[in-house]
């Protein structure tokens, strides 16, 4: 066979497999469903994933009309299924924002609740678009687990609850722990963090790890743990709502024994899509700034400079970043500021904003958004 024969072959074969490809990767109605979990996923439901995703998953998700967002599964004060089986609190509520901000409708979304251990998987997979579920940034999940990361909407760090009938105090240390049976969730950074604070303190622990913190939280409770360990926003809405009446819980140290900033967590190279995540969460922290919450946003419509810009006045990026005009005050007059956020769901539980981390840099906290222009 001549040189040119074979090539002609070859074209030939490489169309049809192009015109099998798409014909099976069409859908006949247009409508997307959230993908199973990865550990029950067959090849052919990890290559709808793959369609639904897309190359820009800023455009897919608006095609889509809704957000595929990820939370804990249980983590008081940031996500709990009400009796409605409704996700509340302040993650669930960031997921709300950011469905705002790119759909026009806080309610436009679909809020997935996930492990620990089933969250990365759950982006790679599609199964989500996003996680705002208590994820510490962190080198090598930025790197290699292929994740990245937004702005941090928590600035966390790990610290331990045990009871005092056991003569732990909120006084107590990492060298107190010698000899105790340690609990906490699997595949975190958590149990890393505990066994290595274990080692630079010179005490020997039993460190026993479970999926769910759930399970954690029972078996604490069930005398089956001394101590559990988690971020310390995590046991305060555990001592909060779970403490028997009969003990008293003690969180310890008073100084963290870990960094754990927490914020939005998406795949990478997604360009489009992470701007959008991120500016959401800038322009509610650029409302409190202004005194801007979701009560009176309506009153500065119109303003000048950066805080008009911001609300879809002259000289607004929203559209350059293939966003609404109003995209950032659908976010705010829907959901709030960070602070409306913060007052709804962590107040409750007793966590103080006013000069803590988590306060705008103007009140000595962390939080310092770039300027809207």
């Amino acid at each position: 066979m001549n040189t040119k024969s074979k090539l002609t072959k070859l074209l030939a074969l490489l169309f049809a497999f192009t015109l099998l490809a798409t014909s099976c990767g069409s859908s006949s109605d247009g409508e997307s469903t959230a993908a199973p979990a990865a550990d029950n996923a067959s090849e052919e439901d990890n290559d709808d994933v793959e369609l639904t995703q897309g190359d820009d998953l800023l455009e897919q998700i608006i095609a889509r009309g809704t957000l595929n967002c990820g939370v804990a599964s249980v983590s008081i004060g940031f996500a709990v299924a009400d009796s409605n089986g409704v996700f509340q609190g302040f993650d669930a509520d960031w997921c709300r924002a950011t469905a705002a901000a790119i759909l026009g409708d806080a309610n436009a979304v679909n809020i997935v609740p996930l492990t620990a251990a089933e969250r990365f998987t759950a982006v790679q997979t599609g199964e989500v678009d996003l996680l705002h579920r208590n994820t510490t940034w962190t080198q090598s999940r930025d790197s290699d687990v292929g994740m990245d990361f937004g702005p941090t909407t928590y600035f966390d760090g790990q610290q331990l609850m045990a009871r005092v009938g056991d003569g732990f105090t909120p006084n107590s240390g990492v060298a107190d722990l010698d000899g105790a049976v340690i609990c906490t969730n699997a595949g975190t950074t958590t149990e890393k963090n505990i066994a290595e604070a274990a080692i630079l303190a010179g005490v020997e622990i039993t460190l026993n790890t479970f999926e769910d913190f759930d399970i954690v939280t029972q078996n604490f409770i069930d005398g089956g743990c001394d101590v559990i360990t988690t971020d310390g926003s995590g046991l305060v809405g555990r001592k909060a709502e779970q403490q028997p009446a009969d003990q008293e819980w003690a969180i310890f140290p008073g100084q963290p024994i870990s960094k754990e900033p927490l914020g939005p967590t998406y795949g990478q190279n997604q360009s489009r899509f992470a701007d959008a995540v991120n500016w959401t969460v800038y322009a509610m922290l650029i409302a409190d700034e202004y005194g801007v919450n979701q009560d009176n946003v309506d009153d500065f419509l119109g303003a000048e400079a950066e805080l008009g810009r911001l609300l879809g006045g002259e000289g607004e990026v929203q559209t350059a970043m293939g966003l609404n005009a109003d995209a950032f005050y659908q976010a705010i007059s829907q959901m709030g500021s960070y602070s409306d956020l913060w007052k709804r769901h962590l107040a409750p539980l007793g966590l103080q904003l006013e000069g803590s981390a988590n306060d705008l840099w103007t009140n000595g906290g962390l939080m310092y958004p770039p300027p809207a222009r």
